[in-house]
This record gives C-alpha cells, sequence and structure tokens, in this order.
C-alpha cells in the first residue's frame, strides 16, 4: 500500500492505451489499496488529453464519452484532488524560479510537495509523483521527492 501523487500523463494512462498504462491502472486499482492523489489542475489537463485524441481521430466519439464519464466517476470515488491553494501557487513560483518547467507542471510538483510535507507531518509514508515528463521528473529529483515514471513500464 503506498500514496502515489500523479500528473495528469499517469491519470491518462488509466483511461487510453499507451506505455504504462497496464502498469498505472494495476497500481490504481482500488483493490491494490494505493491513495491516488491528483491536482486540481490534472482534470482540465485530462480532458485536454482526451479531446486532443478525438480531434486527432485515435479515440472516437463513442469511446471519448466513455473514458470522459469513468475518469470523472474516478474524481468522485477513488482519486483525492489536491486543490490550488495561495501556497501551492507561491510553491509554484518558487519551482519556476529554480527549474526550468512549465507553469502547470510547476503547480503539480507543488501540490507534491507540499502534499508530502503534510503526509510527513502526519508519520505517513512519503508519496511517490509519477509523471512521464524528463524535466519534471529531473524537478522532484532536486526536491528529493521519490518519483516513478510510467514509461519504465511497458
Amino acid at each position: 500500500m503506498a500514496t502515489y501523487f500523479a500528473d495528469s500523463s499517469g491519470l491518462v494512462k488509466r483511461h487510453v492505451s499507451e506505455i504504462g498504462s497496464r502498469w498505472f491502472s494495476q497500481i490504481a486499482d482500488a483493490q491494490s489499496e494505493n491513495t491516488i492523489i491528483a491536482s486540481r489542475l490534472s482534470i482540465s489537463e485530462v480532458f485536454s488529453a482526451f479531446n486532443r485524441r478525438r480531434r486527432e481521430l485515435s479515440l472516437s466519439q463513442t469511446d471519448y464519452r466513455k473514458v470522459a464519464q469513468n475518469f470523472e466517476d474516478y474524481c468522485q470515488t477513488q482519486y483525492q484532488i489536491i486543490e490550488i491553494t495561495e501556497e501551492v501557487t507561491e510553491k509554484s513560483r518558487e519551482l519556476l524560479e529554480k527549474y526550468s518547467l512549465r507553469a502547470s507542471d510547476s503547480i503539480q510538483l507543488a501540490s507534491a510537495i507540499l502534499t508530502n510535507e503534510n503526509l510527513k507531518q502526519a508519520n505517513f509514508s512519503e508519496l511517490i509523483f509519477l509523471a512521464s515528463d524528463q524535466k519534471l521528473i529531473d524537478a522532484t529529483n532536486g526536491e528529493n521527492l521519490q518519483n516513478d515514471n510510467p514509461q519504465n513500464h511497458p
């Protein structure tokens, strides 16, 4: 049983078949008793990814409706959603000044860092940050945050 913070690249893998999908689905399965945490930002990013696939015709309109509803259901029942607070945006700014990150990635990482600090203060295990972006993984390493890349699990 572990706690994972998944950015949108990880969350998408549970709903659309790509490298790392089987692995992420296993760790996110309710029977695994793992906790999946995500930023509120990920909801928009995941819907953006689904719609890009729909526009590119790699996801039919029917399949889009299914995966979108499935993702929405998981957000309500299985994922713990972290809000974008003033503290998150302040931490995000610090990260942007320190690393070459996109704004959205800095929000993801800031959310994970602050969540991890709360977990440690409550004597829980540290979380594992999941992302497929190497710059983001490098930044998590710089922040001494455990991480894994779903792309490494074909």
